[in-house]
């Protein structure tokens, strides 16, 4: 159905989308420290928050909601790859 940017957190998908795929039970997941990369999985959508650059996707449809964890560890990476990025996205095992 579609990915949604928006490269703000003050952008957010338009109601329609919301009344059309974010309703009914959902569950959370959190990435990094403090669960800066927040995944919210409805029935129609997966919603993807990222503190750390304010940024939020929205996957619909079963085809794109299959992409988020593909975001989600390039997030994870890319921000751990910051040259002023945190470190605490990086396992213990992997910090040399």
């Amino acid at each position: 159905m579609g990915v949604f940017r928006y490269d703000t957190k003050y952008a957010a998908p338009t109601r329609e989308q919301r009344e059309r795929y974010m309703k009914g039970d959902y569950e959370e997941h959190g990435f990094g420290p403090e669960n800066q990369i927040l995944v919210i999985i409805y029935d129609e959508a997966v919603y993807l928050k990222d503190d750390v650059d304010g940024t939020r996707v929205l996957f619909t449809g079963h085809k794109d909601k299959e992409k988020v964890m593909d975001e989600v560890r390039r997030r994870i990476e890319e921000h751990a790859n910051k040259e002023d990025g945190s470190r605490s996205f990086v396992s213990a095992r992997d910090i040399k």
